[in-house]
C-alpha cells in the first residue's frame, strides 16, 4: 500500500508556476513512472515542487527532463529519477525529521518536505548557501537551511529519522550514525571502486544500534568533502 503525500500547497508564491511549468511537470511524473518509479506518494511530491526555480532561466525549457544540470559552485542538481529514487528509500512519513547532506540546488529537500516532513539541510559552499536560501525562502515547504560541514551533522537537533547524503561519500559517517534514532534510516551513496561512480546504500539502524545494509545501483554524484568553502 502506497503512503499518502501529505503536500504543501501555497496560498501565495513570489515565484511563477503556470499551466505550462504544470503540465511539463506531469509529463516528467509520467515519464518516471514509465521507468518503474512507482512509489505514488513520492510521485505527488515531485509533481508538487516547481523544479525550474531551481535552474538558471537558460535551464527554463528543459528543466522538466530527466537530467542533472549544473548549479554553480561545481555543483549540480541531481535528475528527477535520482531524487525520486532516493527519495523512496528514505521510506519519509508525515511529522519525519529529515537531515539532508549536501543542500545544492534545494530541490530534493523539497521533494522531502512535499511529504509532510521537517526537513534540516547542511551546504558547505557558501556562495551556493545564500543562492538556494533565497530561493527556499520564496517558496512553501518546511525547510531549514545551514552552511556547515556535512561531516559533522547538525548534533544540536540530533537524533533524526532519516538522514540522505546527497554526495558521493568516501565512508558512512560515524557521526552521523550517532545522529540516526533507532529505527531510522540513512541513505548515502558511497564510493565503489573509484571516487566518480557510487553504491547507494539504504543503512537501518537497529534497535540495538547495529546497522542493517542494503545496496542498490551504481550512480554518479560529487564528491562529499569536508569544511566549508567560498566557491
Amino acid at each position: 500500500m502506497s503512503k499518502k503525500a501529505y503536500l504543501c500547497v501555497p496560498k501565495s508564491t513570489r515565484v511563477e508556476d503556470n499551466y505550462r511549468h504544470k503540465g511539463l511537470r506531469q509529463l516528467m511524473v509520467n515519464k518516471l513512472r514509465e521507468k518503474g518509479l512507482i512509489d505514488e506518494a513520492v510521485l505527488a511530491a515531485i509533481n508538487a515542487v516547481p523544479r525550474h526555480v531551481f535552474l538558471d532561466p537558460a535551464f527554463v525549457e528543459i528543466a522538466y527532463s530527466d537530467q542533472a544540470f549544473p548549479i554553480g559552485s561545481g555543483q549540480t542538481i541531481s535528475q528527477p529519477s535520482t531524487v525520486a529514487f532516493q527519495t523512496h528509500l528514505l521510506e519519509v512519513s508525515r511529522g519525519n525529521k529529515v537531515l539532508e547532506i549536501g543542500t545544492g540546488s534545494g530541490y530534493q529537500a523539497c521533494v522531502i518536505a512535499a511529504l509532510g516532513a521537517r526537513v534540516f539541510t547542511i551546504e558547505r559552499q557558501r556562495n551556493l548557501f545564500f543562492k538556494t536560501k533565497e530561493i527556499l525562502e520564496q517558496l512553501p515547504f518546511r525547510v531549514k537551511t545551514y552552511l556547515g560541514d556535512g561531516f559533522e551533522g547538525l548534533p544540536t537537533y540530533a537524533p533524526f529519522d532519516r538522514i540522505l547524503i546527497t554526495a558521493g561519500a568516501p565512508c558512512i559517517p560515524e557521526k552521523l550514525v550517532a545522529q540516526l534514532k533507532p529505527g531510522g534510516i540513512l541513505v548515502i551513496p558511497l564510493n565503489d571502486t573509484d571516487a566518480e561512480h557510487q553504491k547507494m546504500l539504504k543503512i537501518k539502524k537497529l534497535d540495538n544500534g547495529t546497522l542493517q545494509q542494503e545496496a542498490y545501483g551504481d550512480f554518479m554524484f560529487v564528491p562529499m568533502l569536508s569544511g566549508t568553502a567560498n566557491d
